[in-house]
């Protein structure tokens, strides 16, 4: 099994984490968004679309990182990332779409790139925009947390859902963005409790082999 990401693509950290969790073995192939290697033809052969992660299984592709991680769960189910109540497996997957649809897609790099170049806006507006729907997100994830009275360390109960793989990587790009975090408090007691795991330490960004 292969992998083709950016350390600090979101999507890649999201899958890295969940190829982590489930103990899977998988070789790193870097393609680098600063270099824009994603656009060159030898990677858009593999994805016309020209982004990552890619996730080579034999000599078949797999893109996509929700379709990505979907299939992690149903061909390796040790170690399981959804709950086995189909309410409660609603449940994680809506907060994930929390993010992965509704946070992460207006702030990854080619919108933050047409807001520069397309529209021209300055470094602060392109900082304010991240904010803003970065913000309208964590809040109402923040609410959700905090009404779930049964939860424990993580978003949802006491190990790590596939919610967690994807708020995890939310949480160090607004950071990156200069998100007061200390508004979401639950937010930030997930984010402590996953990254004292060794799944999610491995997975960060400055541990890639190609963090720069």
């Amino acid at each position: 099994m292969k992998m083709y990401g950016f350390f600090r693509s979101g999507t890649s950290h999201r899958t890295r984490i969940v190829l982590n969790l489930k103990q899977i073995s998988y070789e790193l192939l870097p393609v680098s968004l600063m270099k824009n290697e994603h656009h060159q033809a030898a990677f858009k052969a593999i994805n016309p679309q020209g982004f990552v992660p890619v996730l080579a299984v034999n000599d078949q592709q797999l893109i996509q990182s929700p379709a990505i991680i979907e299939w992690l769960e149903e061909t390796h189910p040790e170690h399981p990332l959804l709950p086995t109540e189909p309410f409660a497996r609603a449940k994680v997957r809506g907060y994930a779409a929390l993010i992965g649809c509704d946070i992460h897609p207006i702030n990854n790099k080619r919108i933050l790139e047409y807001l520069r170049n397309t529209l021209s806006l300055n470094d602060e507006q392109v900082q304010n925009w991240c904010q803003h729907w970065i913000d309208e997100g964590f809040s109402a994830l923040e609410s959700l947390l905090a009404a779930d009275l049964e939860r424990g360390d993580f978003c949802y109960g006491n190990t790590p859902t596939l919610a967690d793989a994807y708020l995890i990587p939310q949480v160090d790009s607004s950071k990156r963005f200069q998100v007061d975090m200390s508004k979401y408090p639950h937010i930030q007691r997930v984010y402590d409790a996953c990254m004292a795991l060794p799944a999610f330490q491995k997975a960060a960004p400055g541990n890639q082999p190609d963090a720069i």
